[in-house]
């Protein structure tokens, strides 16, 4: 078990979601489904919350009710290996509802912020050349969704 795991408060949705992200994500799984018993603030056998775990990291959506929204002053930052990575995660998630937002940034179709962020971009930042470290960063935050190649072809520039 790991010691620190994202708790996710949904409205209704922590099923759905916690099978949305399961779908776009390897080696991801529903691990367990507890749901409200006789004595629970819900409806009894409405489903409380649902464990994860993405690509072998465990997560909680709980169904806690109105009034607590996702923003984006939390995002989860997933680092992918290559463009079609970036492509795959990106597409997926801002379908059916999701929204691009700038520099990688997306909120997806259940209003949860992520950064999809290539790691030769993570690299490339940490150069000691600033210039070339100044390049890559404009040329990121004139993107919406992240392009490798012309991160590259900037720090190269």
């Amino acid at each position: 078990m790991q010691k620190i795991s994202t708790f996710l408060w949904f409205d209704g949705q922590a099923e759905p979601a916690a099978n949305f992200y399961v779908s776009i994500f390897k080696n991801s799984r529903i691990k367990a489904i507890s749901r409200n018993s006789e004595n629970a603030p819900g409806p009894t056998g409405e489903v409380l919350v649902v464990e994860f775990e993405l690509d072998g990291m465990t997560f909680h959506a709980m169904n806690g009710g109105p009034g607590h929204p996702f923003s984006d002053a939390i995002s989860l930052m997933v680092y992918c290996d290559d463009q079609a990575e970036v492509d795959h995660l990106w597409d997926n998630l801002t379908s059916d509802g999701g929204r691009p937002v700038a520099c990688g940034w997306l909120t997806d179709k259940y209003g949860v912020s992520w950064q999809i962020t290539p790691k030769a971009l993570m690299e490339m930042i940490k150069d000691p050349d600033k210039a070339k470290v100044g390049k890559v960063m404009g040329a990121m935050m004139q993107m919406v969704k992240l392009d490798i190649a012309k991160l590259k072809a900037a720090y190269d520039s």
